[in-house]
């Protein structure tokens, strides 16, 4: 009876100790996000006092040139956000556009219409597009997808620029591919598989079943993949500086040199810049920007995937 009563309060000691160890990395990864945030936030109030709001954020020009000391030339930039923002915008709906219908489709296709043994190579194979550095991306974009792209425009007498928003979209379109494709994929067989006899019971074909039973009840599975991909062609940087280049260019012509968030906060982060110069705070209230930009559009697709959850449950 001792021996039992030893080994409850052993075990219960041993939970106790479990409990805070699981508690101590919770709170570490909510500080850790807490500081993060904190210190952003406190950086980019150090830029706002030195450029006011209105004009980062409404600013149609962006040439954050300021010099490191006050007696050198050229001590005063323009930080409108507006032309990075664009860029950013543009470059991810283009990669949008590429890798959400191919990898909706590729996924479909896997779960629904493909035998085993096609689904054997063939998911692994698209899979490996996923492991590919982002900087080999960036060379196949620069060495022959751009010089495809100007071939081709110049035939048909349009000026593309060397480096171009539709170059960087596209490559990195298919760099994300992948991320849509697997998380579609096994969303779509975590459908329970009554759901598709029940449809095919009524008399539907399979094509109807997967419009209209399938991907309904995988929507909130695929919109997170969707938000997955999007996340990862907004903090993108490699592809965008060896494709799109630099230039804050205020455009929405595909064809032109654009620039991205990412691409900026690590330009302005390289160099002798002093930490207390409003170039190199700069940085950080675009990283801010970012953020805030970033977490709305997560709440609100969070909505509308909770709002359709519940009508078609």
């Amino acid at each position: 009876m001792n021996r039992i009563r030893y080994s409850r309060r052993t075990h219960k000691q041993i939970e106790y100790v479990v409990k805070c160890l699981l508690l101590a990395c919770a709170l570490v990864a909510v500080l850790t996000t807490v500081g993060i945030v904190l210190s952003v936030v406190f950086e980019s109030l150090h830029f706002f006092a030195k450029i006011p709001l209105k004009d980062f954020l409404f600013g149609l020009k962006w040439s954050p040139q300021t010099a490191i000391r006050a007696d050198q030339v050229g001590s005063s930039g323009a930080f409108g956000v507006v032309p990075v923002f664009t860029g950013t915008l543009m470059i991810a709906l283009i990669a949008m556009l590429v890798s959400v219908p191919i990898g909706l489709m590729s996924a479909i296709f896997l779960a629904e219409y493909a035998s085993s043994k096609v689904r054997t190579v063939v998911k692994p194979l698209l899979e490996i597009l996923a492991g590919i550095p982002t900087v080999v991306y960036g060379f196949f974009a620069a060495l022959t997808v751009a010089p495809m792209i100007r071939d081709l425009g110049n035939s048909l007498g349009l000026e593309v620029s060397s480096e171009s928003a539709l170059v960087a979209g596209l490559v990195m379109g298919v760099m994300i591919i992948p991320f849509i494709s697997s998380i579609t994929d096994d969303v779509i067989n975590a459908v329970p598989q009554a759901l598709r006899e029940g449809s095919y019971g009524l008399g539907a074909t399979r094509s109807e079943t997967i419009r209209k039973v399938v991907l309904p009840a995988a929507l909130p599975g695929i919109a997170s993949g969707i938000l997955l991909a999007v996340s990862r062609a907004v903090g993108e940087t490699m592809i965008v500086v060896m494709a799109a280049g630099l230039s804050a260019n205020l455009t929405a012509n595909p064809l032109a040199a654009v620039t991205t968030v990412t691409v900026q906060i690590v330009t302005l982060l390289v160099g002798d810049q002093e930490f207390d110069s409003a170039k190199t705070l700069a940085a950080f209230a675009l990283g801010l920007l970012l953020f805030i930009v970033t977490l709305l559009l997560n709440i609100i697709a969070l909505q509308t995937v909770k709002k359709y959850r519940e009508q078609y449950d």
